[in-house]
């Protein structure tokens, strides 16, 4: 299944939800609630709330994330917000202001 991209001129403000991986190239604000994964490009700028199983940050992202399986922030990825996950990578270079729950059954 191909991913559905969200375009470097795209602005969306609401809801995105959904059962596919996603990619955010523009701008979003809101709330994102999927089934897959999600990824922030490094020119993605997001301003939700995300509930999904594995999110990668390359862009950036404010807000808050729960992810059932996994939370990636990349060298070039900046999150302010809390992390609610099981497994969490947050990579050399990364910036991170928020707090870590990883107590997650």
């Amino acid at each position: 299944m191909a991913d559905t991209v969200i375009g470097r001129n795209t602005v969306i403000d609401g809801e995105i939800t959904g059962n596919q991986p996603v990619v955010i190239e523009g701008s979003v604000k809101g709330r994102i609630a999927l089934d897959s994964l999600v990824t922030i490009a490094a020119e993605g700028r997001v301003e939700a709330d995300v509930h999904t199983p594995q999110v990668q940050i390359n862009g950036q992202l404010t807000g808050n994330v729960v992810a059932a399986e996994r939370v990636e922030i990349t060298a070039e990825g900046r999150m302010v917000g809390d992390i609610r996950s099981p497994r969490i990578l947050i990579a050399d270079g990364a910036g991170f202001k928020g707090h870590i729950d990883m107590d997650v059954e």
